[in-house]
């Protein structure tokens, strides 16, 4: 309830829809083995495969994310098949909508000399530094393209919760941090963070 001034210049009460929260929850564990030294071309591969691989078999939801889920008025999942999976998982036969909005910024590798050769997880460690901090991008999307795409995102889920229901976004790990902190920037607070891991999740709210 708040106080309004009306025609007559009388205060009254009025009731105003407050915005619901958007949850911003990462994918499950894709089924693709990390237990591997690649060279540069060998990690873009990786990466590719990646890019297509669906969750690997017998991940359980945290119950927590099943609740979200249940109880949100919305949820999205990016069109990646890691995403639409764990989407599917969580939401028990509930329709979700798929939206390429909220894909995985590109992990480019620097050109590294083939006797390089690293895990998976350093070299999407180093190829988001050149990609965040030195602009290689190889001829995908940019690092100011995707954050003019995180903050078009954050306005979609904004609206959508913008009459009072909750949003869960079902995505990616540093796309759906660029997301949140567009979202901080348009006036949302992040109140619950889980981290970064597989299946969790981070709750912002308009307060």
């Amino acid at each position: 309830m708040v106080e309004v001034l009306a025609a007559d210049g009388v205060f009254t009460t009025a009731d105003v829809a407050r915005p619901g929260a958007v949850i911003l929850a990462r994918h499950g564990e894709p089924d693709l083995s990390r237990k591997v030294r690649l060279t540069a071309d060998g990690y873009r591969h990786w990466w590719g495969a990646y890019e297509e691989k669906g969750l690997r078999q017998g991940q359980t939801p945290p119950a927590g994310l099943v609740t979200v889920a249940r109880n949100a008025g919305a949820v999205i999942a990016s069109t990646r098949p890691r995403s639409m999976e764990t989407a599917h998982a969580v939401c028990a036969g509930r329709a979700f909508a798929r939206d390429p909005l909220f894909v995985e910024a590109p992990l480019p590798p620097p050109p590294f000399p083939s006797w390089i050769r690293l895990s998976p997880r350093l070299w999407g460690f180093i190829a988001r530094v050149w990609w965040w901090y030195f602009d290689h991008h190889d001829g995908q999307e940019t690092r100011g393209q995707a954050e003019e795409r995180a903050g078009q995102a954050a306005t979609l889920v904004a609206d959508l919760a913008r009459e009072g229901q909750d949003v869960l976004v079902v995505a990616h790990g540093f796309f759906n941090t660029m997301v949140g902190e567009a979202l901080k920037r348009q006036g949302w607070r992040c109140t619950e963070d889980q981290g970064f891991r597989y299946w969790r999740a981070r709750r912002f709210e308009r307060i």
